[in-house]
């Protein structure tokens, strides 16, 4: 039987917990505060919880940190001492840290060895937490430099009702992940104002173009872009009632300010600190991104959500002109 660490008591640490349980795995999921424990151990039985980190992690084959973005790099710091080489260590967060614009894979490689460096993972995709606690099917990926350590991470992780493939595009991958919540808040303002499917369509597939051009620019490769770590997160993402960033956007458009939205929240909408992120490195790079930079502007330059509808006009007449070229992926 193998050993899981889960360092993050949140709503995706406690599904994948669940998740690993099930299958047989020995999980330890490490909370904040030994409160926490006390209550996760009384309420869950098919794993166990503990507030002691070096009990979290030792004999641990797997590794998980399933903490918000801004959150990771302390973590990792605070796991360090208790990191072997032989673990495989897993980024589940998605998003970019706000004040460095670096991928999460990035932070953990600056702050572990060396030698560990070659067992970091990064997993993705359409992952809503609240269906895989219920037991629904989903898919996801997980990607590592080296494709051998991918696969070995699917083999550990891959479910009956959790389905995992194998990439060596870690760059992809977690620009996926990350991106698409910025996508999710632009398409709950949508919603918010009332605009109908068909605009909400369109808005997706705009703000989805440039930020795929933004991406190759970055090191991605195009087809992970329209796989399960982009457009099949991007789908349930904006598309459903689950997610936290539609529902900033939502609120947004409503009237509210975007500090009581986050106030009101337990959990983190990573889309708002990725926007932050993403303005910075488009403008670093010379990469044009007219939607997203409609999304910024509501989140932190105070433009009223009612521009959103304002311009879609120009954006239809003009978006694509502005965007870095895609590659054909069927050219010879």
């Amino acid at each position: 039987m193998f050993k899981v660490a889960i360092i993050g008591n949140t709503a995706w640490g406690n599904s994948l917990a669940a998740l690993l349980s099930d299958k047989g795995a020995r999980v330890k999921l490490w909370t904040r505060s030994e409160a926490e424990a006390s209550e996760l151990n009384e309420r869950t039985h098919s794993y166990s919880s503990t507030h002691n980190i070096a009990e979290a992690l030792n004999e641990a084959h797997v590794v998980i940190w399933a903490v918000p973005s801004q959150k990771l790099r302390q973590n990792v710091i605070l796991t360090k001492p208790y990191v072997t080489e032989s673990m495989l260590l897993v980024s589940a967060a998605k998003g970019l840290e706000a004040d460095t614009g670096k991928r999460m894979s990035q932070v953990m490689a600056e702050e572990l060895s060396s030698a560990s460096r070659e067992q970091i993972c990064v997993l993705s995709g359409p992952n809503l937490a609240k269906e895989i606690s219920q037991g629904l099917p989903a898919a996801s990926v997980i990607a590592a430099q080296d494709i051998a350590v991918a696969k070995r991470a699917r083999d550990l992780l891959e479910c009956a009702n959790f389905v995992v493939s194998a990439s060596d595009d870690v760059v992809g991958v977690e620009l996926g992940g990350a991106l698409k919540n910025i996508v999710a808040l632009g398409a709950g303002m949508v919603d918010g104002l009332g605009l109908g499917d068909n605009a909400k369509a369109a808005f997706i597939t705009w703000a989805w173009t440039e930020l795929v051009s933004l991406g190759i620019a970055l090191g991605a490769k195009v087809d992970t872009f329209y796989g399960l770590a982009g457009l099949g997160d991007l789908i349930a993402t904006c598309a459903g009632n689950l997610s936290r960033n539609h529902y900033v956007g939502y609120e947004l458009a409503q009237g509210r300010s975007l500090s009581d939205i986050r106030a009101s929240m337990s959990q983190v909408a990573e889309g708002v600190y990725t926007a932050m992120a993403i303005h910075q490195l488009a403008r670093e790079i010379g990469v044009k991104l007219p939607v997203t930079d409609i999304i910024y502007n509501v989140l932190f330059q105070g433009l009223p959500t009612k521009e959103v509808k304002n311009a879609f006009k120009g954006l239809a007449e003009n978006h694509y002109q502005s965007l870095v070229h895609i590659p054909n992926r069927f050219a010879p």
